[in-house]
Order: C-alpha cells, then structure tokens, then sequence
C-alpha cells in the first residue's frame, strides 16, 4: 500500500495507516494545506473552489471529506459530482474560482485514489506552488473559520453538458461533416464518467454510440490503463457491431485511444498525430510533446511547416513550454491533446471531436488513416536498481558514453539517434529507472532498450 506526495498532488491506495495510505485522514490534511494555500494568493472575502471525481468507489467518501475540509476553512465548494478531469478544469474559471480539486487516480487500479490541484485558470500547479502546499501540510500551519464564517456547497451538475457545448462551438469541429458521415462508434467508458462524457458528445454529433463499459460504477472491468492488452473486449465488440472505430479513454478522461475498424489499436501515441495533422492543415503552427512521445508528431509538424519541440515529461512541463513556443496544438503520447483553443489541459472530449472531424473531412477508413502516418514503434521497459545504487551517477555515465550524440537532459537523458531514440528517466518513488526507445521496427525497438539495458548494468556492475 502506498501514499505519494508531489507537487501535482497526492495519489494512494485507501485504507491502511496514516501516512502511509490514502486514508480519511491524509484526504483531510491535505484539502486543509490546498485550502489554506488557495487562501494565501490573495486577500478577499469569498473563496471559492471547484470539486469533482470520477466514478472510483472511493471517490464519494473521498470528495465529501475534501469538500466539509474546504467549508471548515470557510471556502464556498461548487460541486460537480461526478465529473472528467478536463470538465473540472474548464469549470474553474467558468465559475471564476480561485483553484479546483479532481478525485482521481487517472490509470490506476479502483484501490487508487487522489487529490489532483487546479489552480486559478483551471491548470496544475507549478512545481514552487505544489512545493508550498506539501509543505502546508507537514507545517500544521493551517487556521480554520469560526462558525458565523464556514463555507458552503453548491451542487451544479451542468457542467458535462456544458462542456459538450464548448467543443461543439470550436472553430475546427466540423459538427456538419461528422453528423453526414453517419458513423458507429463503440465506446468503452471503463465504469467512469468517460461512460457519461463521451456518449452525449457523439449523439449530439449525430454519431452513434454503442455502449461497452458506460455504467460508472467504479468497478473497473479490466485494467484502466488504455493499452492494446487490456483492450481486447473493445477490440471484438468493434468487430461484432461492424463499427467505424473504437474509443476508449482513462477513468478521468483526460487520455483517449482509438481502434480501428478491424479491432487492431490506433496507436496511443498516434491520439495526438491525428489530432495535430488536422488542426495543422487548418491554423498551422508550433507543436509540444514531451520528450518520451512518438518522433511522428515532429514528422507531421514539419510537414505542416512548423517546429516541434520536447519537454520534460509531465503535463505541467508540456503546459509551460506550449506558452512559450505559442504551439497550437500539443499533449503527451499517452493519448493526452491539449488544445489551447479549449483549455491548457489534456481533454479526451476534445480529442474526439478533432477526430471525428478529420475522418469525416477525408471520409477514410481510421485503418487507412493511421497507415498515412510515419511508422514508428516503442519498447517501454526499465531496470530494477538497489537503493545503494547512485542513479544520478548511472546517467550522467550514460551520458558521457553518447557525448558524440544529440543529447538532452532537461528530464534524464534522451539520446536521439538518426532513425531512433533513447530516453532513460530515473522513478521519483522507487530506484529503478525507466528506459523508453522509439525506432522504425518492433524488434528494433526491443533490441534498443535491450541494449541500453545491458550497458547500465555493466556500467552498474550487476
């Protein structure tokens, strides 16, 4: 069992011990730090911050916890019940709020949940802001509002709806060509609110929706994280309805993959492709992923006459380097878009609705489409080290055995060599470090991480 503590939040499995679990009782600390964080931006009279969760079994006890915390320090609370990760952030400045929280464990298992922090314009905390908090919540530092001045709770379970609304009106979603096209989609919701979201976006884009998983009980039916493995009920069900494609996202819906219409995977890292080939071919411009996602993002960017760069890996660091580079699309290669003409956040219903348009403005097959994209493939593995082990050492190493390569090292060491690359990332929480390769072939890509594998133990010498 396991509690986590970084600046994007707190993240553990419930029940167990105090501060080793995400029990009651940390949930309860760390709404009180967040809280009194939020009340230290600024001096006013009204606070107010906006609440909602995905369909966890926990996440109701979790959200009423976080929520009576908040009214104790004298906060006004908008609850949206449940919710997406993107509607909560779009809801924070909708609702002229000073921050918001998203009960969620993203990927994984139901045992998991987690406070993820929003600030004022609905986006993740910094790094300094998150360091603040964290330390809040060690310091016990924290004043709570006398009776005539608690907070209270307003429900407002709109916001789904309304952010629907907002993607309907982008400028890019063709909502005419997608309702002619008259697709069949089927869509695997994994028990969450993705079983609420993406259904109502595709009927009122005129798509059908057969439902697989919708039902947010919180009971995931197979591993939340959407990869090709855990697929294989949304892979038949594609086949059997004779469907266009498949969706299937995270349980907060902030990560979206396809299938195409043989049952086979789109691809994770090809979500953003897509979706940055179509808004390039219509506003071209800059783009931004992080440094472990697929080299073809670079590829169609070029193509489209602008310039890809990289960033650390995280969304917040993705985020920052989207300002600076004014890129018009970007997102990570696990099925995140991040869409500035939306929201500076990953968002799966936006994702869907630039997908819907570009299929039904080529009026191709999605196996077709993914077969016009570069061919890259990726081995994600890592190594287990012991504690005594200098990790910090092993890559500096590594990166002095590629000093003739091209070389960054904002986020471990990535190594890109002419047709493919190497990103070595050492783990925050446990000594291992995580090897990610991309090259041309599957076996290329195995035997490159393979490789790297071999030489660090050398280096290590285990």
């Amino acid at each position: 069992m396991t509690l986590i503590k970084s600046i994007s939040g707190i993240r553990g499995t419930i029940g167990g011990t105090v501060g080793d679990n995400l029990t009651p009782i940390d949930a309860v600390k760390f709404a009180s730090a967040y809280g009194t964080w939020i009340k230290q931006q600024r001096d006013k009279e009204n606070y107010r911050v906006v609440v909602g969760r995905d369909a966890r079994i926990s996440g109701e006890m979790i959200q009423n916890l976080v929520m009576n915390t908040l009214v104790g320090l004298g906060i006004h609370v908008i609850d949206l019940g449940l919710s997406t990760t993107p509607t909560v952030e779009i809801a924070v400045p909708m609702e002229h709020a000073d921050g918001g929280i998203i009960l969620t464990a993203s990927h994984n298992p139901k045992q998991w949940n987690a406070l993820k922090l929003l600030d004022a314009n609905g986006e993740f905390l910094n790094g300094v802001e998150g360091a603040k908090i964290l330390a809040l919540a060690e310091s016990n530092d924290m004043a709570f509002a006398e009776v005539d001045d608690l907070g209270e709770i307003t429900i407002n379970d709109a916001y789904i709806d309304l952010h629907i609304d907002e993607v309907l009106d982008m400028e890019l979603v063709n909502v005419k060509a997608i309702e002619k096209a008259n697709l069949k989609v089927v869509v695997d919701g994994v028990n969450s609110t993705g079983g609420i979201a993406i259904p109502l976006l595709l009927e009122r884009l005129g798509v059908q929706a057969v439902k697989l998983y919708c039902d947010p009980t919180g009971h995931f039916p197979h591993n939340p994280e959407p990869l090709k493995e855990h697929l294989t009920d949304l892979s038949q069900a594609v086949v059997k309805a004779n469907a266009d494609f498949g969706i299937v996202v995270d349980p907060d819906v902030d990560r979206l993959a396809f299938m195409d219409e043989t049952g086979e995977m789109f691809g994770e890292e090809y979500t953003l492709v897509a979706c940055a080939d179509y808004v390039l071919s219509k506003t071209p411009g800059n783009t931004v992923s992080n440094m472990s996602s697929t080299r073809a993002l670079r590829d169609i960017t070029e193509k489209h006459g602008g310039t890809y760069e990289a960033s650390a890996v995280g969304e917040v660091n993705v985020v920052n380097l989207m300002k600076k580079n004014n890129a018009i699309i970007g997102g990570e290669g696990n099925g995140g878009i991040i869409y500035p003409e939306s929201h500076y956040g990953r968002d799966a219903l936006v994702g869907v609705a630039l997908f819907l348009s570009l299929l039904a403005e080529k009026q191709m097959k999605v196996s077709a489409l993914r077969a016009s994209y570069p061919n890259y493939f990726m081995s994600k593995k890592k190594i287990q080290l012991t504690p005594e082990l200098d990790v910090d050492a092993l890559l500096v190493a590594m990166e002095n055995k590629y000093a003739e390569e091209k070389l960054t090292t904002i986020d471990g060491v990535k190594i890109d060599f002419a047709n493919s690359w190497v990103h070595l990332r050492k783990s925050n929480t446990e000594p291992i470090i995580r090897i990610y390769t991309e090259a041309p072939s599957q076996t290329e890509a195995d035997d490159l991480a393979d490789r790297i594998i071999s030489e660090i133990k050398t280096i290590a010498n285990i």
